[in-house]
């Protein structure tokens, strides 16, 4: 699994009250070319967690809050909020002018019948939901939550980028079982998707929606402060095949290029006409995850020894090459550059290497020659060097690995199986993780410790899970960081994975795109000259 986290933001005016601001030049070309990570198979952002769906979503719809500089919640269709009774009455109220996209107000009840959809796909929504005791619109344009105890991670639920993205649709819309996906593109985002042009496997459409009503004050960043929509139409151009999507931004065929494969940045970097820079400084974290339902990776002292052979350099290097402003090494359980991140416990990963010491505790703790069965997508390339690197690593300390090699697909499916490796289970699979994706413990799935209801690996960590507790009733950031460096400290403990690294990947567009906001891209702010 390969999560790409894609958030960004900008400035406009209100288009209705004046129509010639955010147009940009008369005489500019006002559509912006843009080849996608990939095709857009599933248009409802709320019943997958596709990063490419997440970028859809974020053209489309709009959030309650948006997400700042300091990855803190910021007003976004909010106007503002009161907070009363100790925590336990909580009320948003609308900005004013807010419009779908079929040209009908977007009231409270629309905001309260998408929140209650999205809870239920969402760990943070559904810690929310277990303390409303009502969610209800008093009136056209307010929000009232009555809480049984206080949540002080509401507005951290609402703002929160990871997918699922509470987007707010028509109540019409929002009350479709979120198993099954709305029949309709409805938002009141800067965008609106252009249905009749959808080309699958070829092109996506949006429009400009005339009537969206931006901020009007601010800090532009990620999610946050105002968004202007400058471009009259986006077309994506899904080109699977990287070779052709690096010469059609060469030739000017297409402006912009999401994610560049390594081996074409070079190229891509000595063309005058291309800027490549890196919009994300969180970057995406890799992991070996372990299976801790069979042997040999069930007994924590086995998974913790093994924390000492990683060299998270060679890992990096494998995938993105030797440049060191590409990769880090050092990286914990929270994302390097977040709040949360700290150096608590890492020791066993950051001093010298000693293999022999590893080999001995392995064989100390009863390694019985067990075969260990690693997942290795052939299909795709980060992961298949993740899987390389990982396999010479476990034959070095002593373990008898088998590789499955298959397509993504296939190690998709036999991820989700439960028996034993030899049964056609398995005992390891690596995977990127977006930063932001690992960013604190309300979205942070592979430090959930719930057994057969975490995600795939399936740990159970009862102290893990008592720390997340607490950190969702930490009242303050100084709270919430001594919490997380307790929680890394317990990590490394279970070890229910072995962090792998960080890396930075490069976006590219051509020369005289100007406007791209340090995040991730969306597409407002963006300009041709």
């Amino acid at each position: 699994m390969q999560r790409r986290a894609l958030i960004a933001a900008a400035f406009a005016l209100p288009a209705l009250a004046r129509p010639a601001l955010g147009q940009g030049s008369a005489a500019a070309p006002k559509t912006l070319k843009f080849v996608p990570q990939a095709d857009l198979a599933v248009l409802d952002p709320i019943v997958t967690t596709a990063n490419v769906t997440r970028l859809h979503g974020f053209a489309v719809f709009d959030t309650l809050y948006g997400l700042d500089a300091d990855y803190a919640p910021a007003p976004q269709m909010a106007e503002g909020h009161t907070v009363e009774n100790d925590g336990r009455r909580v009320a948003i109220r609308l900005r004013e002018g807010l419009k779908f996209h079929d040209g009908e107000a977007v009231r409270a009840q629309d905001c309260v019948a998408s929140i209650r959809r999205w809870a239920q796909r969402d760990a943070l929504g559904q810690a929310l939901m277990a303390r409303t005791e009502e969610i209800a619109a008093t009136d056209e344009r307010t929000i009232l939550f009555r809480l049984s105890r206080p949540f002080p991670r509401l507005f951290d639920a609402l703002a929160k980028v990871t997918a699922p993205v509470c987007f707010i649709m028509p109540e019409r819309l929002a009350e479709t079982d979120p198993t099954r996906p709305v029949t309709e593109m409805i938002g009141s985002g800067p965008f609106r998707y252009l249905a009749d042009e959808r080309v699958p496997g070829g092109r996506i459409a949006y429009a400009r929606f005339d009537g969206y009503v931006p901020r009007a004050e601010g800090a532009v960043a990620w999610t946050a402060g105002p968004k202007r929509a400058l471009f009259d139409r986006i077309e994506w151009h899904v080109q699977p095949d990287a070779a052709s999507a690096s010469a059609a931004l060469q030739a000017g065929e297409v402006d912009w290029w999401e994610n560049p494969s390594s081996d074409l940045q070079p190229a891509l970097r000595r063309n005058r006409n291309i800027v490549m820079e890196i919009p994300d400084p969180t970057g995406f974290v890799g992991m070996a995850r372990f299976n801790h339902l069979h042997p040999p990776f069930d007994r924590a002292v086995i998974r913790r020894a093994l924390l000492g052979a990683v060299n998270q350099g060679e890992f990096m290097q494998a995938v993105i090459g030797e440049d060191r402003s590409l990769w880090r090494d050092e990286v914990g359980f929270f994302a390097p550059g977040t709040p949360l991140a700290s150096e608590e416990g890492l020791g066993p990963l950051t001093s010298a290497r000693d293999i022999e010491r590893v080999k001995r505790e392995i064989a100390e703790a009863g390694y019985g020659g067990e075969k260990v069965v690693l997942l290795a997508p052939n299909d795709f390339p980060t992961l298949s060097a993740l899987a390389n690197v990982g396999a010479g690593m476990l034959r070095q300390v002593g373990f008898d690995v088998e590789i499955f090699s298959a397509d993504w697909a296939a190690v998709v499916q036999r991820r989700a199986r439960r028996e034993a490796p030899e049964r056609g289970g398995w005992s390891m699979f690596f995977t990127f993780w977006a930063g932001l994706d690992t960013a604190h413990p309300g979205v942070h799935q592979a430090l959930r410790g719930t057994g057969e209801r975490a995600w795939f690996g399936w740990p159970t960590m009862a102290k893990m899970e008592e720390l997340r507790g607490a950190w969702l009733d930490a009242p303050d950031l100084a709270a919430q960081q001594r919490i997380a460096r307790e929680m890394q400290a317990e990590a490394m403990r279970e070890a229910p994975y072995l962090p792998l690294g960080q890396y930075f990947q490069a976006t590219a567009y051509r020369r005289g795109i100007s406007g791209m906001v340090k995040g991730l891209p969306v597409f407002w702010n963006l300009q041709r000259g």
